[in-house]
């Protein structure tokens, strides 16, 4: 539904909304070579890319280049770093563990991994978290849900404040304790906001959370109607939780969050802020583009063999001719990595052990296909000099569909992950109690000599 159609306008009142488009278009468009005249950093982003540095912290590290033996910077492979520890450092000593992303989030939230006992307290902690009240899935979840079950995340973070005794304290003590608590009941809100809107189609059916189960155990056990899993199932989405739970303090949607946190304003109202950034199919609602194009890329190419077709069709998007005409290969190509993201590295590994149980070699061969041929196109039509690498989104909708996780839920699940980081940043915000961050605008306008009305043609 529009604008138009939700405030049911017609007849003259329609032609005078237009009107007014009209004149929102011609006055908020600025000329384009006032950015270059101004040195306007757009994006928060320099001539090359680079982003603008607003702040500092411990949290995480996001490394794209090397230096050669001359000190020169040059691309190399992607890093990335949780309070120090490489995250596939960090990915290989999970092997055998069921609680990665909880022993992550810890990570995050308190600077150094946890010893066993206190990794016991932490999770008894969590899991003691793990609730909902009747009334609140009742009267908040249930409710007019939403199709896109962002807003439904957003609205419930929001309400929970009236469910707080003490919602405006933050101070660190208090900021925790409801970091905790959202950490806790994020995936179960997302769950039961899925299973909402499904209802006005099919029978509901609403599974509690299981307290000895971890973070991805107990998602899986929760939107399947049998409640049953695989070891292998649980430990690819508790690594693709590890994966998206922070990227440092530049991303949009934790940049916002630090924005919001540092007016001093609440932390509900600071969460649901970053998950209206995440909601942003530039952020996190990339990966289900990608599965669009997959749709679209099979349906033209029904041969997954046929390199010159596959070839020929992502040229045709590339030159806006195919797909939803945006000339972007959704999935190829990052703001800082180069030549690789290594969360895409790790979590491709588990994408082809996954699609071989499934029996699903061959789309993953596709998608192996597409990921080189678009690397090798984008650097020639778009006469880049440095390399471009698949980035995290390309395969992780592949894996939540072979997950037998609905589409409706792919943000929620990034968001469900990155909480963690979006907690970790707000108590940095407000362990070192900075200034409100308020970055310059230019005004480009011109100074004018008000008219009464009657006066005005």
């Amino acid at each position: 539904m529009d604008n138009k159609s939700m405030m049911q306008l017609d007849g003259d009142l329609d032609t005078q909304f237009d009107d007014l488009v009209n004149y929102c278009m011609l006055s908020g468009k600025i000329s384009q070579h006032l950015y270059e005249e101004y040195d306007v950093k757009r994006g928060l982003r320099d001539s090359n890319g680079k982003g603008v540095l607003t702040g500092l912290t411990e949290i995480a590290d996001v490394v794209s280049y090397q230096y050669d033996e001359d000190g020169n910077k040059v691309p190399g492979p992607g890093k990335l770093y949780y309070q120090g520890y490489d995250v596939e450092d960090l990915i290989k000593s999970y092997q055998n563990k069921r609680y990665a992303f909880e022993e992550t989030t810890y990570l995050l939230l308190f600077g150094e991994l946890p010893t066993p006992e206190q990794f016991e307290n932490f999770k008894n902690i969590l899991s003691s978290l793990q609730e909902l009240s009747a009334h609140f899935v009742r009267d908040v979840i249930m409710k007019a849900p939403s199709e896109n079950l962002m807003n439904a995340l957003q609205k419930s973070v929001l309400t929970l404040y009236s469910y707080d005794e003490n919602p405006d304290d933050i101070s660190v003590p208090n900021v925790l304790r409801q970091s905790l608590q959202l950490i806790s009941k994020l995936p179960i809100i997302s769950v039961y906001a899925y299973h909402s809107y499904r209802h006005f189609k099919f029978a509901l059916v609403i599974r509690t959370p299981d307290k000895s189960m971890s973070t991805a155990e107990n998602i899986l056990q929760m939107i399947r109607p049998d409640g049953k899993f695989t070891p292998l199932e649980a430990k690819v989405l508790d690594v693709a939780l590890v994966l998206h739970a922070e990227h440092g303090g530049g991303n949009n949607s934790t940049f916002t969050n630090h924005v919001v946190t540092s007016s001093g304003t609440d932390t509900y109202s600071a969460i649901s802020a970053s998950i209206g950034s995440l909601k942003g199919p530039r952020h996190g609602g990339a990966n289900l583009k990608v599965l669009q194009m997959f749709d679209d890329i099979k349906e033209h190419c029904p041969d997954w063999k046929d390199k010159a077709a596959i070839t020929e069709y992502l040229a045709k998007i590339l030159d806006k001719k195919a797909f939803d005409g945006s000339g972007l290969i959704y999935g190829m190509g990052h703001a800082v990595y180069t030549e690789s993201d290594p969360r895409e590295v790790v979590l491709k590994k588990y994408a082809k052990k996954l699609s071989e149980v499934k029996g699903l070699r061959d789309e993953f061969k596709l998608y192996e296909t597409v990921e080189k041929v678009a690397a090798r196109l984008l650097m020639k039509k778009r006469h880049l000099y440095k390399p471009v690498c698949a980035n995290v989104d390309f395969y992780s909708g592949f894996v939540y569909t072979m997950l037998g996780i609905p589409r409706e839920l792919f943000t929620p699940i990034f968001a469900i992950s990155r909480i963690s980081g979006w907690c970790a940043h707000r108590l940095e915000e407000r362990v070192n109690d900075g200034k409100i961050i308020r970055p310059a605008y230019k005004f480009v306008g011109k100074h004018k000599e008000y008219q009464d009305i009657e006066e005005r043609n």
